[in-house]
């Protein structure tokens, strides 16, 4: 009887000590989501980035769970201060290990600090360009043209010669046309299809103008402005315009010629 009396005695111990660390631990995560919804909407009355004011919100929900498992534990028993200098030295070695993870945790920050790019801007970097469409603490993800996903890690980002295009790009067209043109008409009828398209930008002004005496036509340059979803389908919709205006305006496209003279030796 006496066992039995012991067993059930340390069944309602620990049961008794199970229970309330389990409340605990409750209480905590309620008290985590709670603190984590108070920062965000605290934080929504500041203007900052999206990436720092969720890096901040995890801070906070952390730290809350962090302590309540302490408390938790404290609960069973288990000295704390021994187990954090073993949490400490083996945080050495984790650390170590995740070393790439930190180093794009503070280029990531870095990037969303300095803002050397923003969310809906084209960049070139890396050999690999794009829209960017989200900057995370780890990572940051490029929209590409033929609308495939390319993410790069922060820290392959900082210390690299980066080329921002901002939310709009310059389209580099090339149209021949014969050298008996008059030039005056060509360049007005680009300019009228140009201002016709409702996707060129007006400020920056479009750049229209002689890029090249080639060997059979004169090649003008086309350069409007577009903004960055609209440079691949402006430009299909350009050169079709500019062709159809040739033709009502019975402007020439030159083909290449090559002259070619056959001497008689004899």
């Amino acid at each position: 009887m006496l066992g039995t009396d012991m067993s059930m005695d340390l069944v309602i111990q620990y049961g008794l000590q199970a229970a309330s660390g389990l409340i605990i631990l409750g209480i905590g995560v309620m008290l985590a989501r709670f603190g984590g919804q108070y920062t965000h909407k605290s934080l929504a009355k500041f203007e900052m980035e999206p990436p720092v004011r969720l890096l901040l919100v995890r801070i906070v929900k952390g730290i809350i769970f962090l302590f309540t498992l302490l408390v938790m534990l404290q609960q069973f028993g288990i000295q704390i201060f021994p187990l954090i200098a073993g949490l400490g030295v083996a945080g050495v070695g984790i650390g170590l290990a995740l070393q790439g993870v930190f180093l794009n945790l503070f280029a990531g920050l870095s990037i969303i600090m300095t803002k050397p790019f923003r969310v809906g801007q084209f960049i070139d970097i890396l050999g690999e360009h794009g829209e960017v469409q989200a900057i995370d603490i780890f990572t940051t993800k490029l929209l590409h043209i033929d609308r495939s996903i390319v993410i790069i890690p922060n820290r392959k980002i900082i210390g690299e010669i980066l080329h921002n295009y901002g939310k709009i790009r310059q389209l580099n067209l090339t149209v021949g046309v014969a050298y008996a043109t008059d030039l005056s008409q060509a360049l007005a009828t680009i300019q009228r299809v140009v201002d016709a398209n409702p996707r060129v930008v007006q400020d920056p002004a479009p750049v229209i103008g002689i890029g090249q005496l080639a060997d059979s036509s004169i090649n003008i340059s086309v350069k409007p402005w577009v903004a960055v979803q609209d440079y691949v389908p402006a430009q299909a919709e350009l050169y079709q315009a500019i062709v159809e205006a040739f033709g009502s305006d019975r402007i020439q496209i030159p083909f290449p010629q090559r002259e070619i003279r056959m001497l008689n030796a004899s």
